[in-house]
């Protein structure tokens, strides 16, 4: 009457959410590594798009900006402090002799940039000082003489002449 089936199960394969993630960031990486995605639609950004990428840190006594600045002149770079921001822009600009060069790819950024951080309190802003080299401009913020604790020695009062103990 009845017929018997075979019903065959396959295998349950546990969900790994890090191998989709893996997916998704191959897919991403193939997107932007496809011939189609020109380098040049970067261009076409503001000029807020492009920002210099920056190291702050602190020392005992300083508190030290770096900001990687390839391609650009000490000259072409304006640093301004409002407050507690420091606020750096300026320009790259083409080299002239590029109409000669057959470039395969080209991913140094020309054009305006701007970038603006927060400084912590209690800095000598007026004291700053900044450095420009091989493409890093440094700039240094002496931080404020801090109020050293003062130990107050306590004395006994004194009653008719002696001191009490």
């Amino acid at each position: 009457m009845f017929e018997q089936e075979e019903i065959t199960m396959n295998k349950i394969i546990r969900w790994q959410p890090r191998n989709e993630m893996l997916s998704l960031r191959d897919a991403m990486d193939r997107l932007f590594e496809d011939s189609w995605v020109s380098n040049r639609a970067w261009d076409n950004l503001p000029a807020a798009w492009v920002e210099p990428t920056l190291d702050v840190y602190e020392t005992a006594d300083n508190v030290v900006v770096k900001a990687a600045l390839p391609g650009v002149k000490a000259e072409d770079v304006d640093i301004t402090i409002k407050g507690n921001y420091l606020a750096l822009s300026g320009e790259s600009k083409e080299e002239t002799a590029t109409q000669d060069k057959n470039y395969l790819r080209r991913e140094t950024r020309v054009g305006s940039f701007s970038r603006a951080v927060q400084l912590p309190d209690g800095l000598q802003t007026d004291k700053a000082d900044a450095k420009f080299e091989n493409g890093m401009l440094t700039v240094t913020f002496p931080k404020a003489e801090q109020v050293k604790p003062k130990k107050i020695q306590v004395k006994a009062a004194e009653t008719n002449g002696h001191s009490k103990n």
